[in-house]
């Protein structure tokens, strides 16, 4: 009779896990998506906006400063006053700045707008990977589960692109933004009613406030450089000055921290090798993958002549790729060689796909050499960001598991920004040399997208080495050991 009852309550609780699973990522893809479902309409935006050329640039970087520089503070939050709490606020933020987007006037108002929402998504997605930590604390169930967050977070991207298309084509830009509204709105009722409240530190012994705005601050300060550096150039003085005072205010948010009693981050969780070292091997992989969306947009649009619609669905490879390795296939590898083999093999597989983009001319058609090209970058995407996850996560104490998941969304969200910001001028000053030296300009346009596309091969290529290096041989075997045992509930119900 106890077995029965407890097999009972352990199948009720693995449902409510893994339907609070699809709750968060949920939220999580809304987040993503408007990262790039924004792009596609943007020319729509400054048509009815009366946007400049130079303005309009800030309806993605009022988002991006905004997720960027408040994604540590927010994790942090999680573990101190609950990640449901922190989850389901930023769910709020994000509804009721979209709607402002959706009935924006003007470029004031809508900029201040995507402000706000970058603020919001970042105090939503700050706390998932903690939450599926939490929820999922058996290895081989969370190992499934970091397979479906890495899809959306990787595929995210290419989504957004199809889906801005469809929605600005058949419908108006506003939709681009109205459209979070419904899909935060279900999270969030869903959220309240399927995810569990995590353990919190609590507020007893006071915040660390100085520190919150040093790190905030040098965060805000640092992802402006980087968003702005295309306008001024790199080695501006505009560049470098805020470069050095987003350093300064950082150097001041370390050393405060190292004298308090109850800081906002311990710096202890800095010396985590799996966590810290998965850290600078997803910035590689991000910045490679990153410039394939922006980059491979632009060829397709500007040399190939595709329409926004058939733009997001050139792309299908490269989704359908994750999404195949993100069933379980990625997962099981994991099982069965552990996480640091199977994203060597992932990065491998990202090379030669970077390659076969950064070899395009202006007369390759799409098929075979695009459509395999990102075929090998979603296979091999799909096969790389959940191993980092599970070797980011595998060290990290409970009680931090909300600010190490910041520092993993800072990790991507900062590398992405540097990538394309870096990549984009690289590329801009090789197509100007190319046009200068008489190159037609399709050709010149051409030419430095290649480049770019060579670089991003080349990061991916030191993501393999750095994994060699800063990653133990055995990253992941926590995974690697348990992936073959019983499930836990089996385990239970037989204890019971």
């Amino acid at each position: 009779m106890v077995s029965t009852i407890t097999t009972s309550s352990t199948s009720v609780d693995d449902r409510r896990r893994w339907l609070a699973l699809v709750v968060v990522l949920l939220a999580q893809l809304m987040v993503v998506l408007d990262m790039t479902i924004v792009n596609v309409a943007l020319p729509s935006i400054q048509r009815d906006l009366g946007f400049t050329q130079s303005n309009l640039t800030w309806v993605v970087n009022a988002y991006l400063i905004a997720f960027g520089s408040f994604l540590l503070l927010a994790g942090r939050l999680g573990d101190l006053v609950g990640r449901k709490r922190v989850f389901l606020t930023g769910l709020v933020l994000f509804a009721a700045a979209s709607t402002l987007c959706g009935l924006a006037q003007s470029e004031v108002m809508l900029i201040a707008a995507r402000f706000v929402q970058g603020f919001g998504g970042a105090i939503a997605s700050s706390v998932v990977i903690a939450i599926i930590v939490t929820e999922f604390p058996g290895a081989s169930e969370r190992a499934k589960a970091m397979s479906a967050y890495a899809f959306v977070a990787a595929a995210g991207g290419s989504i957004g692109l199809l889906a801005g298309g469809a929605l600005t084509e058949a419908l108006s830009w506003h939709w681009v933004f109205f459209i979070n509204v419904p899909i935060a709105l279900i999270a969030f009722v869903l959220g309240r009613r399927l995810i569990e409240e995590s353990e919190a530190i609590g507020l007893s012994q006071g915040i660390d406030i100085a520190g919150s705005v040093l790190v905030t601050s040098a965060m805000l300060v640092g992802v402006y450089a980087i968003v702005t550096s295309t306008q001024h150039g790199w080695g501006s003085a505009h560049t470098l000055g805020l470069g050095a005072a987003a350093l300064a205010l950082l150097g001041a948010f370390f050393a405060l921290e190292a004298r308090l009693a109850n800081p906002i981050m311990p710096l202890g969780i800095l010396r985590l090798r799996s966590l810290m070292g998965s850290s600078v091997v997803r910035g590689t992989l991000v910045t490679a993958m990153f410039s394939t969306f922006f980059f491979g947009v632009l060829f397709l649009e500007r040399i190939l002549h595709f329409g926004p619609v058939k733009t997001g669905l050139a792309f299908m490879p490269l989704t359908l790729g994750i999404a195949g390795m993100s069933t379980g296939v990625t997962a099981r590898l994991v099982g069965r060689f552990g996480a640091r083999r199977v994203l060597l093999g992932g990065l491998s597989t990202i090379v030669p796909g970077l390659i076969l983009l950064a070899s395009t001319t202006a007369h390759t058609a799409y098929f075979p050499q695009l459509f395999v090209a990102f075929a090998l970058l979603g296979i091999g995407a799909g096969a790389s960001f959940m191993p980092l996850l599970v070797i980011a996560m595998e060290d990290v104490p409970a009680r931090d598991a909300g600010l190490a998941s910041g520092i993993v969304q800072v990790s991507l969200q900062i590398s992405a920004a540097v990538g394309i910001a870096a990549l984009g001028t690289i590329a801009t000053d090789r197509t100007k040399s190319l046009s200068d030296d008489g190159h037609a300009f399709t050709n010149a346009l051409t030419g430095g997208y290649d480049l770019a596309f060579t670089i991003a091969a080349l990061c991916a290529a030191a993501g393999i080495f750095l994994a060699l290096s800063l990653l133990r041989p055995g990253g992941g075997a926590t995974v690697h050991r348990l992936a073959r045992r019983a499930p836990e509930p089996a385990l239970e119900a037989e204890a019971a």
